[in-house]
């Protein structure tokens, strides 16, 4: 008797005895399904209110696009520069870096110097050269004063030696003897001369290669070819570079564009010199005047990044869309590069621009 006490009492809530057999009865989970029932609602409340902004988002793209009359075509992309490479023109150390990553430049403006001693050592020995080359030619100059001045007092002495001959007071041989020494002196002349054309020539030589070595030497000071910004510094102070060797890559923001691909329908009515607007995600407020620079002649298949208002248009056309250089010039510390944003080409000169795409940049 006191076991089967111990038994019942040791039973749990959710366990009884019937007929001297235990029968284990399971409690429902009601803590689990009432946190379940209470996360429902708010799930289904979240749900709504993404739907409704996706809803919102696509009514104000419809609508946008169906102000667009049908003399604006329009596509989406990215704005895009002209890279400029600055390389080295001669193997060299590179010595200082005067400019670093995303820094303006103006052209003409020096942004690395590479190390040209031995460009500098090879200068002084050509400068070297080119004064001894002048003395040189003082040198073969006053030799030929000198030569000529023989010259003359040969013609003399061999006019005199003539007239005695006539008359009987000089020899034919010392006649033949005077002929000799002008005709010597006259050779020689003409020696001393040709060595002064040589001195010149070589004078000439030296000083050509002096205005290399400046030339070459200016040369190792990198500049920039054009106004913009520096996109990378693929080289550092130190590094030994060969012929062509990369240092900084820039882009130029004088020609920042955006390539868009359109349809054959929409392309065919596109020309060159067409009033366009850009307008980026970054700033949805802002139309940036632009105008079409290039049209492709044949057409691709449509990349990944076109979002393409008919699955079956698979060929496109590829439009380059080129910024105003006026506005790029007046925001230049503004401009960007890789800004997704859509573009819009006016086929109609006489067609008006709908307000939204006129903005603060636009006429």
């Amino acid at each position: 008797m006191s076991d089967e006490k111990t038994t019942v009492s040791s039973l749990g809530p959710a366990e009884t005895l019937s007929k001297g057999q235990l029968t284990v009865r399971e409690e429902p989970a009601l803590p689990v399904l009432s946190v379940r029932r209470r996360r429902l609602p708010f799930l289904l409340l979240l749900l709504l209110i993404a739907g409704a902004a996706g809803g919102g988002g696509f009514y104000w793209w419809r609508q946008h696009q169906n102000l667009l009359p049908p003399s604006i075509v329009w596509s989406n992309g990215r704005t895009d520069a002209e890279e400029i490479d600055i390389d080295t023109k001669f193997a060299a150390r590179v010595l200082t870096l005067f400019v670093d990553e995303g820094d303006m430049v103006k052209a003409g403006q020096p942004i690395a110097k590479m190390d040209t001693r031995d460009l500098e050592a090879q200068l002084r020995r050509d400068e070297a050269l080119v004064r001894q080359n002048e003395r040189a030619i003082l040198e073969a100059q006053a030799n030929v004063a000198q030569l000529q001045t023989q010259v003359t007092l040969a013609k003399q002495e061999i006019d005199r030696t003539s007239a005695l001959l006539r008359r009987g007071y000089a020899t034919r041989e010392l006649y033949d003897q005077r002929l000799q020494t002008l005709t010597g002196a006259q050779q020689a002349l003409s020696a001393a001369q040709t060595r002064v054309v040589e001195a010149i020539h070589l004078y000439e030589a030296t000083t050509h290669s002096v205005e290399l070595d400046k030339v070459n030497i200016a040369d190792n000071l990198l500049v920039a070819p054009r106004a913009g910004r520096i996109q990378y510094r693929i080289s550092e102070p130190g590094e030994v570079l060969p012929a062509g060797g990369k240092v900084f890559t820039m882009i130029d923001i004088s020609d920042v564009y955006m390539d868009i691909f359109l349809p054959t329908l929409e392309a065919g009515r596109v020309k060159i010199g067409d009033d366009a607007r850009i307008l980026l995600d970054a700033y949805p407020d802002y139309p940036i005047r632009s105008k079409v620079t290039f049209l492709a002649t044949q057409a691709q298949f449509t990349p990944k990044t076109v979002e393409t208002k008919n699955e079956r248009d698979k060929l496109m056309f590829r439009v380059k869309v080129r910024i105003d250089p006026d506005i790029l010039s007046k925001y230049a510390e503004s401009v960007r590069i890789g800004l997704p944003g859509n573009s819009y080409v006016r086929t109609d000169p006489h067609v008006p621009w709908p307000a939204w795409l006129q903005g603060p940049t636009s006429p």
